[in-house]
């Protein structure tokens, strides 16, 4: 495309995070540390950009080394076989154009080898240069998604009823891009 423009996702500047109920009442909340990304933005057609990201699965980290290894495992991202979970999008609905503006971001998510379309409801949050002279843009991104449909099975049934693992997961992102500087042949 003749007038896309390439911003880098910075991973010391965004999160990707998540959080889901333990024992129905309690919310978990976690974070992957290692993930890479691009976002291609066609600026004469905003609908037509493209957001790909990829993040090691083995990243996982909810702070409780047991229980970042039990999500490691094959009872849930089994990483050993499924080392990347990547988001490739397909469309974009409503892009933005100035700060606050929301948007949809609509893409395969792929969780242990599985794809599933997902949308995430993101909003524009603005852009600016930083001390060095680089340019940065920020949005941020929500979706819900249940981890069944991606083989994430496991759970216990409680004592008092319900189960141990909320099925519904929250997806919280928050990301800081820096657009590429154009190469001069």
């Amino acid at each position: 495309m003749a007038n896309t423009i390439t911003w880098q996702i910075d991973p010391t500047h965004s999160a990707v995070e998540f959080a889901v109920k333990h024992m129905m009442f309690t919310t978990v909340r976690g974070r992957f540390k290692d993930f890479k990304g691009t976002i291609e933005v066609d600026e004469q057609n905003p609908d037509r950009s493209t957001v790909n990201v990829e993040i090691a699965a083995a990243s996982i980290d909810t702070g409780v080394a047991d229980r970042d290894g039990h999500l490691r495992s094959a009872d849930f991202l089994d990483v050993e076989n499924h080392p990347a979970i990547t988001f490739r999008s397909k469309r974009v609905e409503g892009a933005m154009k100035k700060e606050g503006d929301r948007f949809k971001v609509i893409g395969d998510l792929t969780i242990r080898g599985k794809s599933l379309e997902v949308t995430l409801e993101s909003t524009y949050v603005g852009t600016g240069k930083d001390p060095w002279g680089n340019i940065k843009g920020a949005a941020e991104a929500t979706a819900k998604i249940d981890r069944r449909d991606w083989g994430l099975m496991w759970n216990q049934a409680l004592e008092t009823g319900g189960i141990l693992v909320a099925n519904e997961v929250r997806i919280e992102v928050q990301v800081q891009a820096v657009k590429a500087v154009p190469v001069v042949a």
